[in-house]
């Protein structure tokens, strides 16, 4: 009897183990998703597109594949090989996490170019091209898997600084979960968004009431204004975190003039607010973090466009679209 009470006691202690771990994992999910959330806006406003010009009835399908492979990005090739260089080559995060910040801002300072200089890219001339309907499905699905890598990169980075040291299971855990939660989030946001215009036009057509008629057509034509606002707020979103990615980056490896800076001229100026002097300080240290993060972008065009894109066709056979 004595042998079965030191079991269970044995039991329960386990338990106690477990929850607290449970716990741990998830109030590190929580604050790794929360400092995550720039490039998780700009990853739910990137992906729409790449089921623009498909039927209705393959739009899930899509998401779902790109979903898969969103899943895949995350738990089979990111999450061990950054704890296998959080392990063996800490040092190498905070470059990495500046690499990919630097790659955000680029991203974003191209489509703010696009938008104040429209021009006709080759990559849009082929997305007009007809091609075999499976043929062109395969290619978006690819494309946006690997656009999805660079940003669960970023990501799983973020979240992997923010987690900080301690046990590798831990670490491992709580990756896992905010690589799956983060992804049902990004993608279930995604088959809302794209099939929004559909259940606007069965309501419109088929709504039992007048009222919901209406809501149909309203969201038929919200959606259009929805899909061009979510792209200034990826936009907006991709400069902010690329440029404080970079801003923090500097900081930790010694460079905190920068930091500083923002830090004390966003605090002066909510401190012209009062009222508000919590929300009008982050409003302020997030657009001088989106200024340097255009400015980053800006510099880095050229050098992605004339000497890494011609460099990645070399070596790949590929040839890149004009930017």
């Amino acid at each position: 009897m004595s042998g079965l009470l030191a079991l269970l006691d044995d039991v329960a202690a386990i338990a106690k183990v477990a929850a607290s771990s449970v716990d741990d994992i998830a109030a590190a999910a929580a604050k790794a998703g929360t400092k995550a959330a720039g490039v998780v806006i700009d990853d739910a406003a990137v992906t729409p597109k790449y089921v623009h010009g498909f039927s209705a009835d393959r739009e899930l399908p899509i998401i779902w594949r790109i979903a898969l492979g969103s899943v895949r990005n995350k738990l089979v090739i990111l999450l061990p090989t950054l704890l296998a260089l959080d392990y063996f080559l800490p040092q190498a995060i905070t470059p990495l996490l500046m690499i990919g910040g630097a790659y955000l801002c680029f991203e974003g300072a191209e489509k703010v170019f696009h938008a104040l200089f429209p021009h006709v890219e080759e990559g849009v001339i082929e997305d007009f091209d007809t091609k075999d309907a499976t043929h062109l499905e395969e290619e978006k699905v690819a494309g946006a898997i690997k656009t999805d890598f660079i940003l669960s990169a970023e990501i799983m980075t973020i979240a992997l600084a923010t987690i900080g040291p301690g046990s590798v299971w831990l670490q491992a855990a709580t990756l896992a979960v905010v690589g799956v939660l983060i992804t049902a989030v990004v993608y279930g946001a995604v088959a809302l968004i794209v099939k929004m215009d559909d259940v606007g036009l069965h309501l419109a057509a088929v709504g039992r009431t007048r009222g919901g008629r209406a809501f149909g057509r309203g969201l038929v034509v919200a959606m259009p204004k929805l899909m061009t606002l979510l792209s200034v707020v990826g936009t907006g979103a991709m400069l902010w975190v690329g440029g404080s990615i970079i801003i923090h980056g500097l900081e930790v490896l010694g460079w905190t003039w920068l930091g500083h800076h923002v830090h004390d001229w966003a605090a002066a100026i909510a401190g012209a607010v009062p009222q508000a002097g919590g929300v009008v300080e982050w409003l302020a240290k997030a657009t001088m973090d989106g200024i340097f993060g255009l400015a980053v972008g800006i510099a880095v065009i050229p050098v992605a466009t004339r000497i890494i894109g011609p460099l990645v066709a070399l070596l790949t056979g590929k040839k890149t679209a004009a930017h």
